[in-house]
């Protein structure tokens, strides 16, 4: 009888340590952007800082097509690293699978300039929450402090502000509602813009975040963490990982 109850607890085990170990797919959609954002370089360290978590399986496209064909049912979590500036708009079928996945459950993580992307959509606001407004711009490229706004979110719960080096864009413009994780103060507005934020989108879990501008930004501990947490929750809705850096080492 010992021995049964043996075989079943290591069986449960067992069934819990695959579960827990069950990777997450990850989609970095990528290959055309403003020419004065270096994709071929910042892909790479993106790509880099997601695999610092052994659970995730990155896998990179430099083509939109790829958004034609259900990608849901491959990947868990699409990170949107692309604008097709002075590009033609993608095909309607493209942009249909988009938010045909988004809406069966895919998570969006969506870059930087992502928010440009597909200027010609209207559907596009609802999917990311915020898209760029051409008649505004950001403050002039520097250090400023990216402040936690909301601690009970899974995303920034236990991390502290941190200093980044890019741009701080306050020319975000929609009116879906969103949930504001993230905020800098910037110089021209004079006001906190939101540098993280979430929304949901059919079943899809959608994290939206301004910076990513060059390799800096991407090097920066605080952002490669950034990054996991937000990849990990848009594909499962927690984040099992402890923050980088807690609020007590950040002052020691």
């Amino acid at each position: 009888m010992r021995t049964a109850n043996y075989l079943i607890v290591l069986s449960t085990c067992f069934c819990l340590t695959a579960v827990a170990q069950e990777p997450i797919r990850v989609l970095i959609v990528t290959g055309c952007d403003y020419p004065g954002h270096h994709w071929r370089e910042t892909t790479p360290e993106v790509r880099r800082a997601l695999e610092e978590n052994p659970r995730f399986q990155v896998f990179v496209c430099e083509d939109p097509e790829i958004m034609a064909t259900s990608i849901h049912e491959r990947y868990d979590v699409m990170v949107l690293h692309y604008c097709n500036w002075e590009q033609p708009m993608p095909r309607q079928a493209v942009l249909d699978g988009f938010a045909n996945s988004v809406r069966q459950g895919l998570g969006v993580v969506a870059l930087h300039f992502a928010c440009g992307a597909f200027p010609e959509w209207p559907e596009y606001v609802h999917i990311i929450g915020r898209v760029w407004d051409r008649d505004k711009t950001h403050d002039p490229l520097g250090a400023f402090t990216v402040h936690v706004a909301d601690t009970n979110h899974p995303i920034p719960r236990g991390m502290s502000d941190f200093e980044v080096t890019d741009e701080l864009y306050f020319c975000l413009k929609g009116t879906p509602e969103i949930q504001i994780l993230l905020t800098a103060h910037s110089k021209v507005t004079d006001r906190d813009e939101a540098m993280g934020f979430v929304l949901q989108y059919g079943k899809g879990r959608v994290f939206h975040t301004p910076l990513g501008h060059d390799v800096r930004t991407f090097s920066t501990p605080a952002v490669r963490d950034l990054l996991r947490r937000a990849c990990e929750w848009a594909a499962t809705g927690e984040v099992t990982a402890a923050p980088a850096t807690s609020p007590s080492d950040a002052n020691k």
